[in-house]
């Protein structure tokens, strides 16, 4: 499945920067690769995962590069299952996962990519963004209101507004990945049937009710204008540098694998290392060594 997922796949997954594109003619939520079962991909999902934590390994002592990883989509599109499943054997102390829910009053108090930018994960570690900035150009264009909460001065909301936001972005972006922080960006695309199929299972199952609220079923009026604020977003803020990968959702088995894939190789493409001892420190080890043995 390597070659399958990391090759030509991929590049079906990824959103070419400035293509307009149609979620619903140019990508499948129900996609899953001719002989793929769930079976073989549990089994490439746990060689995954070891792949994975030897490259965070090595990105944690190397300490020169940072990862970030961003998902987003629609309610019950899957991004809980993935972070859970697909980074399981990450080591805790190189990683951190931030849910943005609504602004606090003091992140009102500030611009909108504040709270994101406080919570980048340091050199060697790997952050995980459930949601983030990138609400501010989709609920938010969605419900436009939420912009009376955000304190702006009336000149800068002009007709201008989103192609601006989506210029601040970009530029962010840019600057991250060329301070060391690589950014991966997954958009987990689900049908409109399989989303009511998930909810009526958070609504019958007691262990699931936690999940649900009313209000998730009330945005399902708003799918629409949800799927073109995401097809525009997705077309002006895929860039060389922070790609977005659109991965089909409907069957968690192949979502998790897909995003997997791509970490892994995105991260070998660092050439990450363990770091090379200086001289003075091999021989620091050798002392060290005849210390211990030394010893009685």
């Amino acid at each position: 499945m390597k070659s399958q997922i990391q090759n030509d796949l991929l590049r079906k997954l990824s959103v070419i920067p400035g293509k307009t594109i149609s979620l619903e003619k140019d990508f499948n939520p129900g996609y899953i690769p001719p002989k793929l079962d769930k079976k073989q991909a549990a089994e490439e999902l746990e060689k995954g995962v070891l792949r994975l934590a030897d490259y965070q390994d090595k990105l944690y002592a190397q300490n020169r590069y940072a990862l970030l990883i961003l998902f987003q989509g629609m309610d019950a599109s899957g991004k809980d299952g993935i972070i859970k499943h697909v980074l399981s054997g990450i080591n805790p102390q190189g990683c951190q996962v931030y849910s943005f829910k609504a602004p606090s009053a003091e992140e009102l108090d500030h611009d909108y990519l504040w709270r994101c930018f406080k919570a980048l994960p340091e050199r060697g570690r790997i952050g995980i963004f459930n949601r983030s900035y990138f609400e501010e150009v989709l609920i938010v264009r969605v419900h436009p209101q939420i912009l009376d909460s955000q304190q702006l001065p009336p000149k800068t909301v002009s007709k201008d507004f989103w192609k601006n936001r989506y210029a601040e972005i970009n530029q962010f972006e840019r600057y991250l990945v060329r301070n060391g922080i690589l950014v991966l960006k997954f958009f987990l695309h689900i049908s409109r049937e399989e989303q009511k199929k998930r909810f009526m299972e958070r609504i019958e199952h007691p262990a699931k009710n936690w999940k649900f609220t009313l209000q998730d079923v009330k945005e399902r009026a708003f799918w629409n204008d949800y799927q073109r604020v995401y097809e525009d977003c997705l077309k002006n803020t895929s860039t060389s540098w922070a790609p977005w990968y659109v991965i089909p959702a409907d069957h968690k088995y192949f979502a998790r694998l897909a995003v997997m894939q791509t970490l892994c190789q995105k991260l070998e493409e660092l050439n990450l290392c363990y770091p090379t001892l200086t001289k003075e420190q091999q021989e620091g080890l050798r002392q060290a060594k005849e210390l211990l043995l030394q010893e009685k």
